[in-house]
């Protein structure tokens, strides 16, 4: 490595955030020495803004929040949105006609960090416990779009992990990367952005817009298949022990688990014991 490391982005579900939705006491202690050698640190997530924001907040976190998967950058410190890369309408009715033919999927759609649902059903209901943020239904989710805002994202979820498989490479065949970004946060999730939006992208914008920094002065660790652009990008990419295998492979050093504290061990390895 020709250069030390000055930025650190982690992802939070798999990757500091486990069963319990918490970050461990020796991972925020790990982080806090981290920020002392002079190196910032930051949250690129899958989820909403206002979802993440408190792991923000738990980690110390100074840089501004990357939220879905990088279409919406935010100062929760100043509030500021830093960067916002929407839905273009067009495309978000197009995908919602075509997730209208799988029965089986529960769809979400995020407007001004704000959750909204054709009907509430329980899985919705876990969904929103576990993210800690409130759900609005609206009925019909293309009668709604019209009205609003282009969408942040859109989420389609079932419990059979197959079907999102599939649906993920049957999507990918509709549509164009300069149309959609596709990916899978979760086993259970499809998530569609802006194509511009990706957490390698948004890391990218923060390190060298913000800070002026090169990509080799970057460090990224993350657990699943929306976390390998950042994972492909940054200097040094880690993929948790947890994590998904498409990711490992495109990782430089594979970490232990989450339940052994592994984005730990990792910042350890290749930032403290330097």
């Amino acid at each position: 490595m020709s250069k030390d490391i000055k930025l650190v982005v982690l992802d939070i579900d798999g990757t500091i955030a486990g069963e319990d939705n918490q970050v461990s006491a020796k991972l925020q202690d790990t982080i806090k020495a981290v920020q002392d050698r002079g190196v910032k640190v930051g949250i690129a997530t899958g989820r909403m803004y206002r979802s993440a924001v408190r792991f923000h907040h738990t980690v110390g976190a100074d840089v501004p929040l990357i939220s879905y998967q990088g279409a919406l950058i935010k100062d929760p410190n100043t509030e500021q949105v830093v960067n916002h890369l929407p839905v273009a309408k067009d495309y978000a009715l197009s995908l919602l006609d075509n997730l209208q033919d799988y029965d089986d999927l529960i769809v979400h759609l995020y407007v001004d960090d704000q959750l909204y649902v054709d009907t509430i059903l329980p899985q919705t209901e876990v969904y929103a416990d576990r993210s800690q943020v409130p759900v609005v239904p609206v009925g019909c989710l293309q009668t709604f779009v019209q009205t609003q805002e282009p969408p942040t994202k859109i989420l389609a979820m079932s419990d059979n992990t197959d079907r999102i498989g599939q649906l993920l490479v049957d999507f990918k065949q509709r549509y164009r990367p300069d149309q959609l970004y596709l990916t899978r946060s979760q086993a259970r999730y499809f998530e569609a952005t802006n194509p511009q939006a990706n957490k390698g992208n948004a890391v990218k914008f923060l390190a060298e817009n913000l800070y002026g920094l090169q990509a080799e002065e970057v460090m990224t660790i993350g657990d699943n298949a929306n976390d390998i652009e950042m994972v492909k990008y940054a200097g040094i990419g880690v993929a948790m022990g947890n994590g998904a295998e498409e990711l490992k492979l495109c990782a430089d050093w594979i970490a232990p688990p989450i339940e052994a504290d592994g984005a730990a061990v990792a910042l350890e390895k290749f930032i403290l014991s330097r």
